[in-house]
């Protein structure tokens, strides 16, 4: 009997101090893997960038406490962009579902064109209006023309200062035919020529679709060119 009681006295101590004993620690994320996923989404996301690209995340908050994940996701925030100072998202599916927010910073550096004298609107642009220039493109006006083939030949919708940055937005294409404007009819294939006259119905730049009616009033559509003839293919 006395053994039967230290036996249930015993097994009595023993399961309180199991129920009093603190639960197992849950392991917790750490900030450098969160952050590692952030710099490899980064790399990924930012490869097709064109210019040199660095990028930077925020440090995340040491007293956040969240649970372990077996497989971080990172995605973009909706409405989101990577350029300049922007933000992504981290999630955790599972065993604990939780969403972070890492704010990162996203630099460009590339060429860009810019007025190398005050332009005037309405300017056709020509290699001598123009300089290129080397800057952060994410701290730059949207838009900006980073090429100079699309520039050349077209107009200014407003005017420009010295060294003011080209936007895509600003320019307008040259007209090579005029609403109006007499123009000559050029049709040709093998071993023929034949050219006419016709009076433009609309505004064509080099090789747009344009409308021309012939002196005998039939309407016709051709492709305006350069030297200002409208090529018919029949």
């Amino acid at each position: 009997m006395k053994r039967l009681f230290l036996t249930l006295l015993l097994c009595s101590i023993a399961g309180a101090h199991a129920q009093n004993a603190p639960p197992h620690a849950q392991p917790m994320q750490t900030p450098a893997a969160v952050q590692r996923a952030v710099e490899d989404f980064l790399r990924i996301q930012t490869s097709g960038l064109a210019g040199q690209t660095t990028f930077t995340t925020g440090t995340l908050d040491p007293r956040a406490t969240l649970p372990a994940c077996g497989a971080l996701e990172v995605f973009m925030v909706p409405g989101g962009k990577l350029w300049g100072n922007s933000s992504v998202g981290v999630r955790c599916g599972a065993p604990t579902p939780w969403t972070i927010y890492v704010p990162v910073t996203v630099r460009v550096n590339g060429p860009y064109l810019a007025a190398s004298r005050a332009i005037a609107p309405g300017t056709p642009l020509t290699q001598a209006d123009l300089t290129i220039m080397q800057g952060d493109l994410t701290q730059l006006p949207p838009m900006v023309v980073t090429d100079l083939n699309q520039a050349l030949g077209k107009t200014l919708g407003a005017a420009l200062a010295p060294g003011q940055p080209l936007r895509a937005d600003a320019l307008r294409i040259t007209p090579a035919i005029l609403q109006g404007q007499t123009v000559k009819l050029v049709s040709q294939g093998p071993g023929f020529r034949v050219t006419a006259d016709g009076k433009a119905l609309s505004n064509a730049a080099v090789g747009q679709l344009t409308q021309i009616r012939t002196a005998a009033g039939q309407t016709v559509s051709g492709i305006a060119r350069a030297d200002g003839t409208v090529e018919v293919t029949f």
